[in-house]
């Protein structure tokens, strides 16, 4: 018996029309369609809880979060891992991206290996117990992903399915399933449009609230950041200024003192201690909130 196609290939009877409308009347058809996304995301906010929770204890016992994914899902699990080191600091191998065929077939989409179960299998090997291993498939379906899920599984990772099918095959295949119905297309069958904007708003949302959780924020500020250009420099000494409400230059000199590193600077600006004594601190409590409240004076 055939398994029905999933919602995200079927016509979606609100945009018919969309070839015969004026140009602000299609955009507003399709910016419609993906405000309908993000709001089917926010239905699901249960189950990422539960993901985020465990994916914090395993990454504080030593684990790392894997992302497999292909074709425009995949891509955007490249996209989060990627931008994870410079906005919160952390090791690049902590959070991984594997997308079948490697950096060549992310450019390149004639390169197209989301067929191979295998290749997810082999890109996975390396996974330990330890681990958390996330698919991404907007139709729940891509072997990739199985494969990649099946050698997660075999090693004893933790893993999940971020999908746009509640009815995906592959939620066999995942210990926690993460479905948006985000439905038909706002162009028949163009998964990288609404059922993309899901995985993006919902990838932004686990990885953020995972770094929030590991300490790498001070409030909403990102003081783990690296800044590795001179904006971010900028955006290190501002976040000092708004966090502390000390001067510019004071901000600046203490961050030299503290070579560069915003969480020691901020730990310092705020209780008054050596820079050494910020440091030790900062070690023994994990976070700048933590540290503050180990140093005396400090403030949470």
């Amino acid at each position: 018996m055939t398994a029905p196609s999933p919602s995200t290939e079927r016509r979606n009877p609100a945009t018919r029309d969309i070839d015969v409308v004026s140009p602000a009347q299609r955009l507003e058809m399709i910016l419609g369609q993906d405000a309908v996304a993000v709001a089917a995301a926010r239905e699901v906010i249960p189950a990422l809880a539960d993901l985020v929770e465990a994916a914090v204890d395993r990454v504080r016992a030593g684990g790392r979060i894997h992302y497999a994914g292909a074709g425009a899902s995949g891509r955007l699990a490249v996209l989060d891992a990627t931008e994870s080191t410079p906005t919160f600091g952390v090791d690049p191998g902590l959070i991984q991206a594997h997308f079948p065929g490697g950096p060549a077939a992310l450019t390149d989409s004639t390169i197209d290996l989301e067929d191979a179960a295998d290749q997810g299998r082999a890109d996975l090997a390396g996974v330990t117990a330890g681990d958390v291993v996330i698919g991404v498939s907007a139709s729940g379906s891509t072997a990739y992903v199985r494969g990649a899920l099946d050698a997660a599984g075999r090693a004893g990772a933790l893993t999940a399915l971020i999908t746009s099918n509640p009815s995906a095959v592959l939620a066999a295949h995942a210990q926690i399933l993460i479905a948006p119905d985000t439905g038909a297309e706002a162009l028949t069958g163009s998964t990288r449009l609404k059922a993309a904007t899901a995985a993006k708003v919902l990838l932004n949302a686990f990885s953020t609230a995972v770094m929030i959780g590991l300490g790498r924020t001070y409030s909403n500020l990102m003081v783990g950041l690296v800044a590795s250009n001179e904006k971010l420099r900028e955006r290190s000494v501002a976040i000092l200024r708004e966090a502390t409400g000390s001067p510019e230059e004071q901000c600046r000199a203490t961050l030299q003192q503290c070579a560069g590193r915003v969480p020691v600077a901020l730990a310092v600006l705020l209780s008054g201690v050596p820079v050494t004594d910020a440091e030790e601190a900062l070690t023994r409590g994990g976070s700048v909130r933590a540290a503050l409240g180990l140093l005396a004076g400090g403030r949470r």
